[in-house]
């Protein structure tokens, strides 16, 4: 028995060591975001002047206001009455969510309450792509297709579209981060089955593409 008792409290700490979320995965809380701030930005024509693709990162936190703006910018309700958003979609479907990974976990973008909803407590940014740098930029968006919601449309047409929502909503966080002097790099080499089973996806939910967003590498 007094050599059982070592060797299961060795067994617990490593448990903890390696899985930190057994410890947190109660501690995250919904994140209510601030009201996007209008009054800020750049002229456009010098946005798309200075949009570009970077790989270097800084390891720096993007500040929550900020996050708050560059979600609203990607795919937020500019038309309250409607509930229609700052990117298009086909057939107003809406079909793609934002899942945003950083070091303290993996949370959802709720537009209509423009709020960050928990779902996973810890780390899985390096799930969200094959390179390395991934791991350690501190917010990784990953847009996933809801297909439950493209009603009886043909797959093929399902695919098209929601990669085409994609498309444009990736383009809205670009132009955010050129404006706001944040790097960004999208991203389709991803392990999709491993990153759809680590964020417990439905058979009918499908990751599309993952966009890094920091501060740029100084």
């Amino acid at each position: 028995m007094n050599t059982i008792a070592p060797l299961v409290a060795r067994l617990i700490l490593t448990v903890l060591l390696v899985c930190p979320s057994v410890t947190s995965a109660q501690e995250l809380k919904p994140i209510k975001l601030s009201n996007p701030q209008m009054e800020i930005g750049r002229p456009l024509m010098q946005v798309l002047k200075d949009r570009s693709s970077s790989r270097a990162f800084s390891t720096e936190k993007v500040p929550l206001h900020v996050l708050s703006d560059l979600l609203w910018a990607a795919f937020g309700i500019n038309r309250p009455d409607s509930g229609k958003r700052t990117a298009p979609s086909a057939r107003n479907w809406q079909e793609i969510d934002i899942y945003v990974a950083t070091a303290d976990g993996l949370y959802l973008y709720e537009a209509k309450t423009h709020t960050l909803e928990p779902i996973l407590a810890g780390d899985i940014r390096a799930m969200t792509g094959r390179q390395g740098f991934v791991r350690d930029v501190p917010v990784n968006l990953i847009y996933v297709a809801d297909f439950s919601r493209m009603g009886n449309a043909p797959t093929d047409e399902k695919i098209f579209y929601s990669a085409a929502d994609t498309g444009f909503i990736s383009q809205n966080v670009y132009l955010y981060c050129a404006s706001e002097g944040l790097a960004t790099f999208v991203r389709a080499l991803i392990d999709r089955p491993a990153l759809a089973k680590a964020m417990r996806l439905r058979a009918d939910q499908r990751v599309i593409l993952a966009q890094s967003v920091g501060y740029p590498k100084r």
